[in-house]
């Protein structure tokens, strides 16, 4: 009876603590008051003698009866708090699904605009009586176009791997503020045309640190970009890089991103890194953004150990900081430079291992432009075959597509890294493919090959990763 009493008392309080109990405050204290009667009734037949059948059976009965009670109240409260924790998560993944929805109502949009524009221009690219300056620009604005549709398969896939925990920096040397340049460069012409003074700003004594630089100039980019959507003409927009301070070993940096923009209300900077979110105003409804930037930066930076803030005011601009701590580390060595360009490869014999028509073709043209001799194979076992049969040094360079039939990129080039012929299993195989990830380049690796061009192919990225793979210059 002792330990009802002790386990109650315990119930109880829990219960209060849990909710508002005071109307059944009066409730709550019945089973107390029976557990008392039922121990001074066990204490009275203790000290006066030998109890009376009934009363020994109605005592026994009713100290059963308040544990039955007992469980069963304890059952009701676990149930209760069950209960809330399921609405709590209902909400959670009703508010998820309404964000989700908006963010494909959203993202059909973004995505028709620039095909639109690549299909329009297209179009009247393919008309009669267009003149060749007028064929030049349609071809500019479908290339325009064709990037901003790229940009918004890369934040679609880059939040889904941030989601699910997939997402890995890749640390090396970096130039601090040649990153911040650079990355300032490839927004220039984005504030030129929309005649926004842009200014950049770096001071850094330890400029070499170690950081992932394509991952840092991904969230830089982010927060240019957003500048330059929503700062409107003759605007403003700085970016700056301080070095805050160093001890030799570690330094840290503030990069600011600094706008005249159109702002933001206080009620949507509490949503600003979360996914799929994008502020509702007839301004903002008419630019284009998947709601997915911010939250990409975010999480960038997080995973980079740094912080970002936002201060911002409506009409009044926006500023982003960034603070980072990174190791300093030694200035790499210069890097040998080669020559892009048409006619560089001349003499050079690839093998190109490609399934698909369209994007065989356009890398055949491309390389071709370049000076190789290409053929091609339409999967990794026509590959295999090819090289297997062709004499020592026919093929300088394997170019090896990864999802292919029959046999994949990554078993093909295995495949050619196992023949007997030295000359042969020894040639560069470098992947052209869409596998973009920092695992995709990983795994080209660990297959045996050289090198990694991704799809969409970039000209300039595509002939560096070629002349450092066949060491030209």
């Amino acid at each position: 009876m002792a330990v009802n009493i002790f386990r109650y008392l315990r119930f109880s309080a829990s219960l209060r603590a849990h909710g508002d109990w005071k109307r059944e405050g009066q409730i709550l204290c019945i089973p107390i008051a029976l557990l008392i009667l039922f121990l001074a009734g066990y204490l009275a037949i203790g000290i006066f003698g030998k109890p009376d059948l009934v009363i020994a059976s109605v005592l026994f009965g009713g100290s059963i009866f308040v544990f039955v009670m007992l469980l069963l109240m304890q059952r009701a409260l676990e149930r209760i708090r069950e209960n809330e924790r399921l609405e709590a998560k209902l909400a959670a993944a009703e508010e998820t699904s309404r964000a989700k929805t908006a963010f494909l109502s959203n993202m059909s949009h973004d995505i028709r605009t620039p095909l639109n524009a690549i299909i329009g221009y297209t179009t009247l690219a393919n008309g009669d009586n267009v003149t060749l300056p007028e064929k030049t620009a349609y071809l500019s604005k479908i290339e325009t176009a064709g990037r901003q549709l790229l940009e918004i398969v890369n934040d679609v896939l880059e939040m889904g791997r941030i989601e699910s925990g997939k997402l890995e920096l890749s640390a090396a040397r970096v130039n601090l503020e040649a990153c911040v340049l650079e990355t300032a460069d490839l927004v220039r012409t984005q504030m030129e045309q929309k005649q926004i003074g842009f200014s950049v700003e770096v001071s850094a004594a330890d400029k070499w640190v170690l950081c992932d630089r394509t991952h840092l100039s991904r969230a830089l980019m982010n927060l240019l970009g957003n500048a330059a959507k929503f700062t409107p003409e003759h605007g403003t927009v700085c970016l700056s890089l301080e070095e805050l301070q160093a001890d030799g070993e570690t330094g840290t940096y503030e990069i600011r991103v600094r706008d005249t923009g159109i702002g933001m209300s206080q009620e949507f900077v509490q949503n600003i890194f979360k996914p799929f979110e994008r502020e509702r105003s007839s301004t903002v409804s008419k630019i284009q953004g998947t709601g997915l930037g911010m939250a990409i930066t975010k999480s960038i930076i997080d995973f980079m150990g740094g912080t970002i803030d936002v201060t911002t005011e409506k009409n009044a601009g926006t500023v982003f900081v960034i603070t980072l701590s990174l190791p300093i580390v030694e200035p790499a060595p210069e890097a040998v430079p080669v020559t892009k360009g048409c006619g560089c490869f001349d003499g050079c014999r690839a093998l190109l291992a490609e399934d698909n028509p369209i994007n065989r073709e356009i890398a055949q043209l491309l390389l071709t432009q370049a000076g190789f001799q290409i053929e091609c194979a339409e999967n990794g076992q026509v590959a295999v075959d090819m090289v297997a049969s062709s004499a020592a040094g026919y093929y300088n360079l394997i170019l090896m597509d990864i999802q292919m039939p029959v046999m994949d990129g990554y078993t093909a080039a295995k495949a050619i890294r196992a023949l007997p012929d030295q000359c042969l299993s020894g040639i560069p195989i470098v992947a052209m493919t869409a596998n973009a990830f920092l695992d995709d380049v990983r795994a080209a690796e660990e297959a045996g090959m050289n090198g990694h061009i991704t799809k969409p192919l970039d000209v300039n990225q595509m002939m560096t990763t070629l002349n450092s793979v066949l060491k030209r210059t």
